[in-house]
């Protein structure tokens, strides 16, 4: 940490250097021009806050779904399409390179044991909400993944599949769904991506589920976290041809109608006509430790 804190100080102070010592009537009138498009950032980022201002409570009971008009469903769209530039220029400028060279480079095999192996360590946490969800027996089927692959390839593979005993991605978010408590609006998080009011309040408890969550925080913790965050972007790379037009828009409807899609179907509603992107799975969607610019 102190570390951070020199560079920091050693970066910040180079900036005053050099702007000290190449001062002259060219970079001055650029400095201006930076100034003035700063300016200009910041009165649109004042003015989609002040929008914000005419946002009501009962805009935060709404259930979201990729039917409704988009004052219904995103409110909050002035905000959250700051915060998706955000995100879709990290994406595009650091993760998504670092994403394909990371499929490109590293074998499919190594790929899918690492991704098999946090999907075990999740089983649990999958365990728990299908217990709050009453539903105790698919909760039974969960942990008897989780032992026989523990037990037979430390995770890194999954032969329980070939028993019939078929993987089901749980989150709170979903949980609170199950039980009919409303999505609240569409919800851009930085960083994370797609969510709702409520999935952000689940995706938080769910931080707490994840055996990662208590492990020392130090380099080998945020190590893992990058990797976990690179290799969820490598799976979407394939799925990017799939946004089309304005993209902030296609993902949002997408995320909405296969949240939406996710809870009937475990509430064992019918489902017909709420997915419209099929083979989009569950862990691609919901694994939201990743820039998702280009979900």
């Amino acid at each position: 940490m102190q570390d951070k804190k020199i560079i920091g100080l050693a970066l910040c102070s180079f900036g005053i250097f050099s702007g000290l010592t190449h001062a002259s009537d060219s970079t001055a009138n650029t400095t201006n021009s930076n100034q003035e498009m700063s300016i200009d950032e910041t009165s649109s980022t004042s003015a989609s806050i002040k929008e914000l201002r005419n946002i009501k409570a009962k805009n935060f009971k709404v259930n979201a779904n990729a039917a409704q008009p988009d004052e219904v469903k995103d409110p909050l769209q002035p905000l959250n399409r700051k915060i998706f530039a955000f995100n879709d220029a990290l994406d595009r400028t650091v993760v998504r390179p670092i994403a394909v060279q990371y499929q490109a480079k590293i074998p499919t095999d190594v790929r899918e044991s690492h991704q098999q192996f946090r999907s075990n360590l999740g089983e649990p946490w999958n365990a728990v909400n299908q217990t709050i969800q009453g539903r105790p027996l698919r909760a039974l089927k969960t942990l008897g993944r989780f032992t026989f692959n523990t037990l037979t390839t430390l995770g890194l593979a999954d032969p329980a599949r070939r028993l019939g005993l078929d993987a089901e991605k749980e989150n709170f978010g979903t949980t609170l769904g199950y039980y009919g408590v409303s999505s609240g609006p569409y919800l851009v998080l930085p960083i994370f991506g797609p969510s709702t009011i409520r999935d952000g309040f689940g995706l938080a408890v769910d931080t707490f589920g994840r055996p990662q969550a208590y492990m020392n925080k130090n380099s080998l913790y945020w190590s893992d976290q990058a990797l976990r965050g690179i290799d969820a972007r490598s799976q979407l790379l394939d799925l990017e041809s799939v946004l089309q037009g304005d993209k902030y828009s296609a993902m949002r409807d997408i995320y909405l109608q296969r949240k939406n899609f996710v809870i009937a179907e475990k509430k064992g509603l019918d489902t017909d006509g709420l997915s419209f992107i099929d083979d989009v799975s569950d862990d691609d969607l919901d694994d939201t430790d990743t820039t998702p610019a280009s979900k």
